[in-house]
């Protein structure tokens, strides 16, 4: 599967929206991409969670980690597809940690999985979780769709996106939508705001 078949299981999942949306970065964009309408499709998630398995099996992976909420479907199925352990990072404070019992053991080996990436902002926080408080080895980080318009490198590891979309996204002041005076969605934001 490449990147043209990754992109038409969201076309066939109706996950691939045009309109005036608010992303989870805080910036705007005329094209959303709704993770959850793949994500709730067993075989089409344990599709595209091969390939990232796939890719990441030579590094000899312990355990997959995501971020609440999609990348706890990401990192179980990654893991079930490499027989590895999958957890996952929620908020806490406001900060993504590790809860509910969950470890990483001294040298275990991690890949990170995340699903729609616009500016990064919370592999990085996965990240520097995992450098601040575990003593693991971070072996790369793997992305459903990369659609930042640019090539992405956490310091990490190797990050592989499955797909690269070039969309492009605005700050509020900047956003031709908004400037139009198209009502803006706030699907699944976490930033959401008036």
């Amino acid at each position: 599967m490449n990147q043209e078949k990754v992109l038409e299981v969201f076309r066939k999942a109706n996950a691939l929206l045009t309109g005036h949306f608010l992303l989870t970065s805080g910036k705007h964009s005329s094209i959303y991409l709704e993770k959850f309408a793949v994500l709730q499709d067993p075989k089409s998630t344990e599709k595209i969670c091969k390939l990232i398995a796939a890719h990441f099996k030579p590094k000899k992976v312990d355990v997959v980690i995501g971020a609440a909420i999609g990348g706890i479907i990401l990192a179980y199925e990654t893991a079930k597809q490499l027989g590895v352990r999958g957890i996952f990072m929620e908020r806490e404070d406001g900060k993504l940690k590790l809860r509910r019992g969950f470890e990483i053991k001294e040298g275990e080996r991690v890949l990170i999985v995340e699903d729609i990436v616009t500016t990064g902002g919370s592999v990085q926080e996965l990240i520097d979780e995992l450098k601040a408080s575990w003593k693991c080895e971070i072996v790369g980080v793997g992305l459903l769709v990369n659609r930042s318009g640019r090539d992405i490198d956490f310091g990490a590891g190797e990050t592989y996106p499955l797909a690269k979309v070039d969309v492009s996204s605005y700050e509020e002041k900047d956003c031709p939508e908004c400037k139009k005076g198209t009502p803006i969605t706030k699907r699944g934001s976490r930033n959401a705001k008036k």
